[in-house]
């Protein structure tokens, strides 16, 4: 563990893979009518990937399903005292029969999702501050395994996870201190001309951001350092997810 900060901004976080830890995976984790946990069930703990090679999962993070039903995952690895996994995206077709790796390497792939029409795909690493974007062909196919690095992040600053609003620019959630302040969010431009703007949250560890509200123009950030979750109002709806029609009907929310 390493403890970061002091005083009032004092935060100890994981530096290293634990001892007696085992692989990562996929799970299903099945609601009730009362939103609680009904069932917990293991879908994959190791992929296959362009070689035909299994591969264990190490350590999957971020996720993304496409109209198909399918979806993307990145898997961030683990760390340990001398090394790090190289580690890449894979996909989950619809049934839920296959896991593959479609991207490698990658390094510490966290951050993604896809843009409104569902046609590029965004990945984003933590440890170089780097957003790619890949084309879809079709479900689980890109036009190439090679990404398009449509934006780096300046000294200072790592990315962590990303949502798409509905203009396609693709919020990421901003990791350190740097010439824009402390921890925030990189709005970067879907055409990868570079950055629209970066809001600016004051907390180093600003790791996820999500949209909600009635008109999709609630946009949730959560503040890791401080252990807060804001709400700000955002200048455009976000690009509304898959299926999310069919999780408000379900449960009545």
């Amino acid at each position: 563990w390493l403890s970061i900060g002091k005083n009032d901004s004092f935060l100890t976080v994981p530096t290293v893979q634990a001892s007696d830890y085992e692989t990562g995976s996929i799970q299903v984790i099945e609601l009730s009518s009362t939103l609680t946990t009904s069932r917990i069930s293991t879908l994959f703990t190791e992929g296959i990937d362009a070689k035909g090679n299994t591969v264990k999962l190490k350590g999957p993070n971020d996720l993304v399903f496409d109209r198909s039903g399918g979806f993307w995952f990145t898997d961030h690895g683990k760390s340990r005292e001398r090394e790090r996994d190289i580690t890449g995206v894979f996909y989950v077709d619809s049934r839920g029969e296959s896991c593959r790796e479609v991207v490698f390497p990658l390094n510490s792939p966290n951050g993604i999702g896809l843009s409104p029409n569902g046609s590029r795909l965004y990945v984003a690493e933590t440890l170089t501050g780097r957003l790619f974007a890949y084309d879809v062909i079709s479900p689980g196919k890109l036009k190439t395994a090679k990404g398009n690095l449509i934006y780096s992040a300046p000294e200072g600053y790592m990315f962590d996870s990303l949502a798409v609003d509905s203009e396609g620019n693709i919020c990421v959630a901003t990791l350190g201190r740097g010439s824009w302040g402390t921890g925030g969010i990189s709005v970067i431009k879907e055409n990868g001309t570079g950055l629209r703007n970066f809001i600016t949250t004051g907390d180093f560890f600003t790791t996820n951001i999500c949209f909600g509200g009635i008109d999709l123009q609630d946009a949730y950030i959560t503040l890791s350092g401080t252990g807060k979750l804001v709400k700000m109002r955002w200048h455009c709806p976000g690009h509304r997810c898959n299926f999310e029609e069919l999780l408000h009907s379900e449960s009545n929310l």
